[in-house]
């Protein structure tokens, strides 16, 4: 491993930000010193990058990604390969995927699976998620061994009857068992019989197109949903991470809920932030680029989002990566939109857009940085070996040229999908190298990884509970 020394940059941690050299040895961040300082002055590196007028951060933490997802009769079309690649051109160096189990078997079989999908294929660091389909007493002690393994964290789902639905009794069991074995409950808050009915009965009323996607999936069965998933939460005695919030009213759930001292947190993501129903509207079924599940909402939601994030009532932004190429995925859903593939692709663009909120006055940079890197990482059991720059960290960093303009766009983006939910918006700062565990991997706007270097981490339990 060759010694590196990362000179001149503004170092921002969700901590502080300091001007200072870091010194990387053997994978790890081995010192911090002030830039000007004879410590720092002293060190010899094989490889020195100079930061000078650059921020140098920690690398993104994404804990919510579905590489090769099965959904729908088709499949996510980011592979390990280009998924983990295109999240290290963002400034990404850890993704938390999703491996699921299958009806009827085991949740083992379909961890097996993902280590299989992912193994000797990732080009940065890479951990799981369990989704349980089917709760019952083999899958509940099967969780004690998760946990044991570092898979320390299982998703459930009120939403999506007959796939990965699961009741409030079954909901209650997972919970009660999370509270005995130290995992955490992630939950996926929709009313899906509820919206089941409302789909039927708008395709019977010929109301086909897109935006009818969002229509449906109403903001009052999110905040419904929410809700009951904190009270099951709280009759278990167990943590609640309810993941991609995107409605106001569902943020007022989480914030009642943490006003009374209760475990329970949100993430939200970029699209929430950025997009709404105006582009599920977008003509000649454009607006199927959009279809995600929780929906876009109205743009007066984004308001609150931003200040969810501000106040930490939100804690975490997340992706859920799950892309579908527009061209022979979207298009199932033509004349149906209920058979569109529900995903968005985002990777590649989530530490770019955070900054943009930076940039436009919604967050402070330390922020940028928590929600990132420093709050996925201590939520799924990885600070500080991920989330931060610090001694004995992992040389996760990134070099980040804040006044950089770009140009989002599926010309230029690396994902391996044939549209950008963020074509032509022009935004100020940029990644220009990244270090994963001290390896350059994007080499001043150059792609220098390669598969297979990025390891499978175990996890410990989440580092917000006692």
């Amino acid at each position: 491993m060759p010694r590196t020394v990362i000179r001149g940059g503004l170092v921002i941690t969700a901590a502080e930000e300091t001007h200072a050299d870091v010194l990387v040895e053997d994978e790890r961040v081995v010192a911090l010193a002030a830039s000007d300082s004879d410590v720092a002055r002293g060190w010899t590196a094989d490889r020195t990058i100079d930061a000078t007028g650059k921020y140098v951060i920690p690398g993104g933490v994404d804990p919510h990604t579905h590489m090769e997802m099965p959904f729908g009769g088709t499949f996510a079309a980011d592979t390990f390969e280009t998924g983990t690649r295109a999240a290290a051109w963002g400034g990404t160096t850890t993704i938390v995927d999703f491996a699921i189990q299958t009806k009827g078997h085991a949740l083992r079989e379909g961890l097996d699976a993902w280590h299989l999908k992912a193994g000797g294929n990732c080009a940065i660091d890479y951990a799981f998620h369990m989704i349980l389909s089917d709760v019952d007493e083999g899958s509940l002690k099967e969780m004690d061994h998760l946990v044991d393994e570092g898979v320390t964290s299982f998703k459930l789902f009120m939403a999506y009857p007959g796939v990965f639905y699961s009741d409030d009794g079954q909901i209650l069991r997972a919970m009660q068992r999370g509270a005995a074995n130290g995992g955490l409950i992630m939950m996926h808050a929709e009313n899906g019989i509820a919206i089941d009915v409302l789909v039927e009965q708008a395709l019977a009323e010929g109301r086909t197109d897109p935006r009818y996607h969002g229509e449906v999936r109403k903001a009052l069965l999110e905040s419904e949903a929410t809700h009951r998933a904190i009270q099951l939460a709280r009759v278990a005695g167990a943590p609640l991470y309810v993941v991609h919030v995107s409605a106001e009213e569902a943020v007022a759930e989480l914030t009642r809920a943490r006003d009374k001292g209760l475990p329970v947190f949100g993430e939200t993501c970029p699209q929430y932030l950025f997009l709404s129903t105006d582009n599920l509207a977008e003509p000649d079924f454009e607006g199927a680029k959009y279809v995600c599940s929780t929906p876009l909402r109205p743009r007066e939601h984004q308001a609150a989002l931003w200040r969810g994030l501000r106040t930490n009532d939100l804690q975490v932004v997340s992706t859920d990566h799950c892309p579908f190429c527009f061209t022979g995925q979207k298009e199932m859903g033509r004349g149906d939109f209920s058979k569109i593939p529900n995903g968005m692709p985002g990777v590649e663009n989530r530490m770019d857009l955070l900054h943009q909120g930076v940039v436009d006055g919604h967050i402070t940079r330390r922020r940028w940085i928590e929600i990132a890197c420093a709050t996925p990482a201590r939520m799924f059991g990885l600070y500080p070996r991920k989330g931060t720059i610090a001694p004995g960290s992992d040389a996760d960093i990134v070099i980040y040229d804040p006044a950089a303009q770009q140009t989002l766009s599926a010309e230029t983006h690396h994902m391996n999908v044939d549209y950008s939910a963020y074509e032509g918006k022009r935004i100020t700062g940029q990644v220009e190298t990244v270090l994963s565990r001290g390896l350059p991997v994007i080499d001043g706007h150059a792609y220098t990884g390669r598969a297979g270097h990025g390891r499978f981490v175990r996890r410990s339990t989440c580092q917000y509970l006692d």
